[in-house]
């Protein structure tokens, strides 16, 4: 625990993560299946990554953004469990204030580029399914990389503002974070100033980030089915609803907790519930995109076969015969 004297003082600066449901009576067995939760998702994102990266079937914008997207689950769910882990099984609950303060600004700046990149992805099955024949030049391989950067770039900027201005306010009660992780709202419970002004701020920026990229998206699938549904062709339509879908159930597993989170009036006095809504977007989301994504998709599942065939010395001679 790290210690600051300041005239003979002694000033205590670390902070205590309670942790997830800390009256729970079977925490080991909760903390395992986190633990297995975390494998899969890693498993699962870097198998999908490396599919999309080595396979050229998967060398297109789509699975170029859906990349970008479990490598942004892989580093969301790798910036609270590994440190909730490590303190239930060394005992020790502490952060410190800059630790405390880093988990803050990369939760928000990854939470806030997930958000961004789901839009954008929605444009690209808008502009694949409604304008077909432009949709290599408007999704070209530079757009992609500036919309990836946009994502990342617009994350950071909104994170870090949020951040050094939650850090800034001094600490009068006990630093006890009630809490798996470090979250803006649970810090400044600890504060005894008005903060009034800035829980308003959270909810405007909370309708930038995540009513106006949630109106985009369901505008953008509104002309999607409205074109689908036209479609003289069962399989194209059937390949494009399957698309959709995923995506679809993708959006739904994020935006639903971030909308409870932050735009549910009262949302404050319900840290139970918020603990096990950032649990479902921050855990157990980034283990189910990949599965979502990969399950559906023919593509990707062609991609698995041809490197299990490829790899295997069975399939080696086969391809040979």
């Amino acid at each position: 625990m790290e210690l600051i004297s300041i005239d003979n003082e002694t000033v205590i600066t670390d902070f205590v993560l309670l942790g997830l449901w800390p009256e729970f009576s079977h925490l080991v067995i909760l903390i395992c299946i986190i633990l297995l939760i975390y494998f899969v998702a890693v498993m699962g994102n870097t198998v999908l990554i490396l599919l999309i990266w080595l396979d050229s079937r998967l060398h297109s914008p789509m699975y170029f953004l859906l990349s970008q997207l479990s490598l942004i689950d892989l580093a969301l769910i790798s910036t609270s469990v590994p440190k909730m882990v490590t303190n239930f099984f060394s005992g020790k609950r502490t952060i410190s204030q800059v630790g405390c303060g880093i988990q803050i600004f990369f939760s928000l700046t990854l939470g806030i580029a997930e958000c961004l990149l789901l839009t954008l992805m929605s444009y690209d099955r808008y502009i694949a399914i409604c304008n077909p024949l432009r949709y290599s030049v408007i999704m070209s391989h530079t757009i992609c990389i500036q919309m990836v950067i946009g994502s990342w770039v617009g994350g950071a900027v909104t994170s870090l503002v949020h951040t050094a201005y939650a850090m800034h306010f001094p600490i009068c009660r006990p630093r006890e974070i009630p809490h798996f992780l470090c979250e803006v709202m649970a810090l400044l419970k600890l504060t005894c100033e008005d903060i009034s002004a800035y829980v308003k701020s959270v909810v405007v920026s909370s309708f930038l980030v995540v009513l106006i990229p949630l109106s985009l998206i369901l505008t953008s699938y509104s002309l999607i089915f409205h074109a689908v549904v036209r479609m003289n062709s069962p399989e194209g339509r059937n390949k494009a609803l399957a698309t959709c879908s995923s995506h679809l159930c993708v959006v739904s597993l994020y935006f639903g907790p971030a909308i409870l989170v932050y735009m549910r009036p009262g949302s404050s006095k319900t840290p139970k519930l918020n603990q096990s809504l950032f649990m479902f977007n921050a855990i157990l989301t980034p283990m189910l995109n990949p599965l979502i994504y990969s399950l559906r998709n023919k593509d990707v599942i062609a991609a698995v076969k041809s490197v299990i065939i490829s790899r295997c010395p069975l399939g080696k001679i086969k391809s040979y015969t």
